[in-house]
């Protein structure tokens, strides 16, 4: 009888040491990182001068696979990681239409009137991107494929253009692939000013291809 009631008192108590066990494996996982694509203020932007500029950033297009919070790497030709405890601040397509606003907006001095709607009586320029393709390798590089409509509201005058860009990943550190898609992003946001400022004055936009 003794050995019995001693087998019974030990099932409980090995049934919470299991518990216990678990419960620390669930509290060891690290939690999640988070990265914006918005860089932080630079050389190049402009303070609002004259008359002011209003630009509007429409909702962005981006390939399927990377509509979403988590940061996305590729590890060969074929296979591409989606990094659950890297993530963005927002799913990716929201974290790249706040980031191109900010910095066409920035380098023009412009206010970004997306959310707000178009001031009566006062020229804006409406901006549709499209993110072809993004392709990030640690320890290689950043490459990005855009496309863009840029059009005057009172005129209807547009620009149309692509950019093909590429920025080195200086690491194997899912930061360093943040601050390379920064620096993508950016280059995006100058030639997309850059048309801005050419239908302001009347030229013809510059692609730089």
């Amino acid at each position: 009888m003794m050995s019995s009631n001693k087998n019974n008192s030990f099932k409980p108590l090995a049934a919470a040491a299991l518990a216990a066990v678990l419960l620390a494996a669930c509290g060891s996982t690290p939690p999640a990182q988070f990265y914006t694509l918005a860089a932080a203020p630079a050389a190049g932007m402009q303070p609002a001068q004259g008359a002011p500029i209003f630009i509007e950033m429409l909702p962005v297009t981006v390939p399927e696979r990377l509509a979403r919070p988590q940061v996305v790497v590729r590890s060969d030709a074929a296979r591409i990681d989606v990094l659950e405890q890297d993530r963005w601040s927002s799913p990716f397509n929201n974290e790249l239409r706040d980031a191109l606003a900010a910095g066409v907006a920035g380098r023009l001095g412009a206010i970004d009137i997306s959310r707000s709607g178009r001031p009566p009586d006062q020229v804006s320029y409406r901006i549709a991107v499209e993110l072809r393709d993004l392709d990030a390798v640690r320890n290689g590089q950043v490459q990005a494929g855009f496309g863009w409509t840029v059009t005057r509201s009172d005129d209807r005058k547009t620009a149309v253009c692509r950019l093909s860009v590429a920025e080195p990943v200086s690491g194997g550190a899912v930061g360093d692939v943040v601050v390379a898609t920064q620096k993508v992003v950016a280059r995006a946001a100058e030639a997309i000013a850059g048309n801005v400022r050419a239908l302001q004055s009347g030229q013809a936009a510059r692609c730089e291809g």
